[in-house]
């Protein structure tokens, strides 16, 4: 029986199906099927190997796809669950989490070998490389060498007014990773901003209380007209972030008060709907989350500013946003 129709996918409801038994009833489109292959195929080449298994075990869940996917997805599952058996958070020291993946994270990435011949081959990497991806990687490794030359190369790196915002984000990450400290000038998405070194954000959970809210008041909201949204709604909300830190987007949605939450959100759904589905009903979202008259300009305002991150993430450019 139908239960429900969704965008993204369609919940159905089912008794006495063998073929069935086991798997939510959760029915993916092919637009969102592209959308999950797009999302494990960057966790994997970021070594997010914990993300990656969520994901599968979720993708393995639905229905209403070809064999051989669910084939390919489990036995990649099996590898990951073969070669990573504990995960990244998982592997049994129960102190702080924060701590135990922090320090899981290092022993992956730390390389056994430090030798000259390495350290110039990563800078190189991390300068020159033409995929973002492995400039990316290159720096999630760099943060466990042990070379002091490594942070002045990435202090010289980073004064390079055309580096992408997301390189420049990752860049701030790894001198924080290393110890380091200070203040670093910098040109973000046209603006000169100036930002400590030793308080960027390492992950979600370590940015402030508003921004955190503004991704749960969308996922509450978007998850009950479509149960997979909530993953790609935080992607782009943490992508997004990495854009936009230190910017005076940024330090707008710093306010602690519900209508820049509430304007943020619906903004992050609007988005959200134009990314996955390719249209979005402005108005019903408007609607959900109380944009009135009187909000309504801050509520374009932040549609213009995340659509223009969107738009760049999808084309892979790094122009300046419109």
């Amino acid at each position: 029986m139908l239960k429900a129709c969704l965008k993204g996918g369609v919940i159905i409801t089912t008794s006495g199906d063998t073929h069935t038994e086991g798997k939510d009833n959760v029915y993916l489109f092919p637009s969102m099927l592209d959308q999950y292959q797009v999302a494990l195929t960057r966790m994997l080449e970021s070594e997010q190997y914990r993300e990656a298994k969520e994901l599968l075990g979720f993708l393995l869940q639905c229905q209403g796809q070809e064999k051989r996917h669910y084939e390919e997805w489990s036995n990649l599952l099996s590898w990951l669950e073969m070669a990573f058996p504990l995960g990244e958070e998982e592997a049994g020291l129960q102190a702080d989490e924060g701590e135990d993946e922090e320090a899981l994270r290092a022993e992956l990435l730390k390389p056994p070998v430090q030798d000259e011949a390495y350290i110039s081959q990563l800078l190189y990497i991390m300068r020159n490389h033409p995929m973002l991806d492995q400039q990316l990687l290159a720096l999630e490794r760099a943060a466990y060498v042990d070379a002091p030359e490594i942070d002045e190369a990435i202090l010289e790196w980073l004064g390079d007014a055309e580096l992408h915002p997301i390189l420049q984000f990752k860049a701030l990450q790894c001198l924080k990773r290393r110890g380091q400290a200070g203040t670093v000038m910098l040109r973000r998405l046209d603006e000169a901003v100036e930002l400590e070194i030793e308080a960027t954000p390492l992950s979600l959970e370590d940015f402030p209380g508003p921004v955190n809210q503004i991704l749960e008041r969308t996922i509450a909201v978007a998850e009950v007209d479509d149960p997979t949204l909530p993953h790609f709604a935080t992607e782009l909300w943490k992508e997004s972030l990495q854009f936009l830190y230190g910017t005076a987007a940024y330090g707008w949605m710093l306010r602690d008060d519900d209508e820049t939450v509430d304007c943020f959100a619906a903004a992050l759904h609007l988005t959200l709907h134009l990314t996955v589905y390719g249209s979005a009903n402005d108005d019903d979202i408007r609607d959900t989350y109380g944009i009135s008259d009187s909000l309504r300009f801050r509520y374009e305002q932040a549609c213009r500013t995340l659509r223009g991150i969107a738009r760049l993430l999808q084309t892979g450019g790094d122009e300046h946003q419109p």
